[in-house]
């Protein structure tokens, strides 16, 4: 079924009006695409290449191409960058969802870029029975400390979504990773938090400057 031409719609059928009202789960991909697209070129307005562009999506998923994408009358380069963009962010984050966090270098690889933060970050990422990712959960942004970081605050999150254990990570804006008193303190204090609730902290990642040290590599775990 073709969608009305974009004029054509009351203000609140149109994708942006939908989204705010009802959120990005409740839109069709081809209004997602509208969105993206932004407008039309002349003679086809928004919709029309959002139609045209979904067909192909929906055919070739991650094999769509800059060129399959600008074979469709009225779209560019500047479009077809666009689209493709948004599918390439779908495809890395749905990699990152199904990764194993079974190493500290996989760990490192998705937070490698604390290292250029000016300020220090503390994340926690919870895991299932295969070290596959439930969610992540910022806990502290600025200075870490037994004080800002609580066990409370770290496993609370673990208890909401089952999971089986715990990695944290936190960078230092020095670019050395060496942990210090304070960090082998803290990391304790929450291995001992994990081991009341049955949720193991699996280790503690210090990101500095071209590299990473590891708790439970270290022995510190």
């Amino acid at each position: 079924m073709r969608y009305k031409r974009l004029r054509r719609l009351a203000p609140i059928e149109r994708p942006r009006e939908k989204m705010r009202r009802y959120g990005p789960s409740r839109l069709s991909l081809e209004e997602l695409l509208a969105i993206l697209l932004d407008t039309g070129t002349r003679g086809k307005d928004v919709v029309w290449l959002s139609e045209r562009i979904g067909e192909i999506v929906r055919e070739k998923r991650w094999d769509v191409s800059l060129d399959d994408l600008m074979s469709i009358e009225g779209v560019g380069l500047a479009k077809a960058s666009r689209v493709l963009s948004a599918i390439e962010l779908g495809r890395r984050f749905k990699e990152e969802s199904l990764l194993s966090l079974n190493s500290p270098q996989v760990v490192f690889n998705l937070f490698g870029h604390l290292s250029k933060s000016k300020r220090e970050t503390f994340v926690a990422l919870y895991l299932d029975s295969q070290n596959k990712e439930l969610g992540r959960e910022t806990i502290s942004l600025g200075s870490v400390n037994e004080a800002l970081v609580h066990p409370r605050e770290v496993f609370e999150p673990a208890v909401r979504l089952s999971a089986v254990s715990v990695i944290v990570v936190h960078n230092h804006p020095s670019g050395d990773p060496t942990p210090s008193e304070e960090d082998i303190n803290l990391t304790r204090r929450l291995a001992k938090a994990g081991e009341v609730l049955g949720i193991e902290l699996l280790d503690h990642l210090i990101v500095g400057r071209g590299g990473y040290i590891s708790f439970r590599e270290e022995g510190l775990l």
